[in-house]
């Protein structure tokens, strides 16, 4: 979409007081997100090995950024998309029990991003997080006592950002409303699924659809999810109503992870029953894996919301054209 510029539009704070607002943001928010959901830190990789089947396929048509590595015998890597399928891995393989997970940054790049805007990058900075669950715990009650967890860190993060910087006031709320995807649907028969979120956030001004990736009654999906780490049923993402921009704007897309059944019956549907045999998918439906809950909150997308700025490029360094960088420029927006 066109770049949305602000009328009057001026940064609350200066180049050097925003860069030491994003390390009050993540420092905070890492602390309180560790301790809402029991997480650790870890460190997690830049890039997996293309025939390992850890990296993200998003929608299914981005294409990861490749390279070979002649030093490890030519072995053919990728720059990750995101940690869904790695984190569950590194669950089993750093031990950590059921009701214990870990957290970690991840870094990616997103060279087929349709859209760069106020929001969207080809760089992509998360926390990537992931929980041991229960059999028991898959369901949506679990899922939902977990967002009104993440939404409580947020807000205690953007309490103490205030704190830090009085002329900054707190705007997302804790009171977080659930919908699904059908319900949104049966609301709003008539229109796009994008058009439907932002009616509804305008209203609920924190807000979390579930059922994302899942073919509605209509045969459409809200949203696509690649078939082999969300549970369609069992998902969702958070989104808050964004009053510098006048828009709804997703901080983390989450959910519980697919078990053996799930995972089957959504390669199925996809069409991408071949990667039953890649080794992390035979790994999952022979039962190797924890079951788990997880996520990526978009760091960049949180520090914008809170020091309400009005585009991502004032929170972390990329690549614009030239005409963004003039619009911008000449409209009180500094871009890294």
């Amino acid at each position: 979409m066109p770049t949305i510029l602000p009328q009057g539009y001026t940064s609350k704070l200066s180049v050097y007081e925003t860069q030491q607002a994003i390390v009050t943001i993540k420092d905070s928010f890492q602390r309180n997100l560790s301790s809402r959901l029991n997480l650790k830190r870890v460190s997690a990789p830049l890039f997996v090995t293309q025939d390992s089947g850890l990296n993200d396929d998003l929608n299914g048509v981005e294409r990861p950024v490749g390279f070979d590595v002649p030093a490890a015998g030519g072995i053919n890597c990728q720059i990750v998309h995101s940690l869904a399928k790695w984190k569950r891995l590194a669950l089993k393989e750093y031990g950590f029990r059921t009701g214990t997970g870990l957290y970690t940054d991840m870094n990616a790049v997103r060279r087929d991003e349709p859209e760069l805007d106020n929001l969207h990058s080809v760089y992509v900075d998360q926390w990537d997080w992931e929980k041991v669950i229960t059999r028991e715990e898959r369901n949506l009650d679990y899922l939902y006592d977990t967002v009104t967890r993440i939404m409580n860190a947020i807000a205690d993060t953007e309490e103490e950002l205030a704190g830090e910087f009085p002329q900054l006031t707190p705007s997302i709320s804790r009171d977080v409303s659930f919908v699904s995807s059908q319900e949104l649907e049966d609301m709003w028969p008539d229109i796009e699924p994008e058009e439907r979120e932002y009616r509804f956030v305008k209203e609920h001004p924190s807000a979390f659809i579930s059922g994302i990736g899942k073919k509605l009654r209509s045969g459409k999906k809200h949203g696509n999810r690649a078939p082999d780490y969300d549970d369609w049923d069992l998902n969702g993402d958070i989104l808050c109503w964004d009053s510098i921009l006048g828009r709804e704007v997703e901080l983390s897309s989450m959910g519980i992870r697919v078990d053996e059944e799930s995972m089957r019956r959504q390669l199925r549907e996809s069409g991408c029953e071949e990667r039953s045999a890649l080794p992390f998918h035979r790994m999952l439906l022979d039962g190797e894996l924890p079951l788990s809950i997880g996520g990526g909150i978009g760091q960049s997308r949180l520090c914008l919301v809170m020091m309400q700025c009005a585009h991502i490029g004032e929170v972390h360094a990329g690549v614009w054209d030239d005409h963004t960088r003039e619009i911008c420029s000449r409209n009180g927006i500094f871009l890294l």
